[in-house]
């Protein structure tokens, strides 16, 4: 009788927690462990804005190589690991769901680790009962790549010692067996800027906890309606909570070259100052700039800058050109974050079209991943010193890249 009792009323709190009647603490105990807390308050918003850091904390050089925190006006300053921002915090609830403790979020914490067609993906999340709950939709590009873990990293030569692009004491993960770097999990988020590639290919974007990559992916019909050839999938981890809060905007023109967005409280350059760097000389232009009297700006993390991409934007860039001006419509913009797997690469944000070949073989290059993909420049040099191809794809390079500067 009295498990019965203790069991419904671990019920109703759980009730109440999701109504946001009750919201949970959580403290470190001497010994580490987690104690929770509850409190009643009024009724507040379950689904928050929240942009948490990266959780990069290692410094490395142009070559990849692990170097020393430089200190300001040295080479290498204000890269990702140098600003420390709001920290991830997850609760596991014990019943195959994770909270997200600063967006309110809640994830399937167990995937069923099966590819599924963009379309069948929302039938697999309509038909999903866990924890209790019913209402499991697919996540946004920016509510999956909300828990993005840079300190990612995949190892070529095997995967028990590779890390995913996730918090994998929270969140459960496996390696593809057949291809570790195919790692790719489907948002909502259609490309909806006329499809890809030559052939006009519909595309939704993925975000691959593998290799640490945004790109589209081929939903199995063309940008018409009419159907395609059906590509194996991806795979899903279904999300709950409010729609439309996380990563919805909210800009202000400060009529001094500053665009602040107070959903997160960052301000932004407004226009970029068209001449494009590489990396060091990205991070350098950013930190030493007075842009507007400010002193204190630098290059956004990857996070930080893909939260401003515009993806319901049906032209280029993938912007809001109400508020900022890219320069060149072909704009890939620099963050401060290094690449797990390839150290001497950086990433990006393409604002225009993201280019690739089909692969190593193919001569011409298509927007083949989508305004608004992020992917990973060799951070400085020139493009014939580098193959970054495969038999599957085949990046564009351009290395040298433009900068919006971020500050808060």
């Amino acid at each position: 009788m009295m498990k019965t009792i203790n069991k419904n009323i671990l019920l109703l709190i759980a009730v109440l927690f999701s109504l946001g009647i009750l919201t949970q603490g959580c403290t470190k105990d001497d010994d580490d462990t987690e104690t929770i807390s509850t409190e009643t308050e009024e009724s507040t918003p379950t689904v928050s804005f929240k942009l948490t850091d990266t959780g990069q904390d290692v410094f490395y050089d142009d070559d990849g190589n692990e170097i020393s925190s430089p200190s300001e006006g040295e080479d290498y300053y204000g890269q990702d690991a140098q600003f420390t921002g709001l920290a991830s915090s997850y609760q596991d609830n014990g019943d195959g769901t994770v909270t997200d403790l600063n967006t309110g979020l809640m994830w399937q914490q167990t995937p069923d680790f099966e590819r599924h067609n963009y379309y069948d993906a929302f039938d697999y999340v309509d038909g999903l009962e866990i924890g209790g709950y019913t209402d499991w939709r697919l996540p946004t590009i920016k509510e999956l790549y909300s828990i993005l873990y840079s300190n990612g990293s995949l190892d070529a030569a095997g995967t028990s010692s590779s890390q995913p692009y996730l918090n994998d004491e929270y969140f459960d993960f496996e390696y593809d067996e057949m291809m570790s770097f195919a790692g790719q999990y489907w948002s909502s988020t259609k490309y909806v800027k006329g499809g890809l590639q030559v052939d006009n290919i519909e595309g939704a974007f993925g975000f691959n906890f593998a290799d640490g990559h945004i790109k589209s992916y081929e939903t199995g019909l063309y940008f018409d309606g009419s159907e395609g050839v059906q590509d194996p999938g991806c795979f899903v981890r279904a999300i709950r909570g409010e729609e439309n809060v996380y990563g919805v905007n909210e800009f202000v023109d400060n009529g001094d070259g500053t665009i602040s967005d107070n959903a997160t409280g960052l301000m932004w350059q407004q226009v970029d100052d068209g001449n494009s760097y590489d990396w060091k000389d990205a991070l350098a232009y950013a930190t030493q700039s007075e842009l507007a009297g400010y002193t204190d700006w630098r290059l956004p993390n990857t996070k930080e800058l893909q939260s401003i991409v515009d993806y319901d934007k049906t032209t280029f860039p993938a912007i809001d050109e109400s508020f900022f001006t890219c320069t060149n419509s072909d704009s890939w913009f620099w963050t401060s974050t290094t690449q797990g797997d390839f150290k001497y690469t950086a990433c990006y944000l393409a604002f225009g079209k993201a280019y690739s070949k089909d692969n190593s073989d193919a001569t011409e290059y298509y927007d083949w991943h989508g305004a608004g993909a992020q992917r990973s420049d060799p951070k400085f040099g020139e493009v014939e010193d580098y193959l970054l191809e495969s038999v599957n794809a085949s990046d564009s390079l351009r290395i040298r890249n433009y900068v919006r500067m971020v500050r808060n």
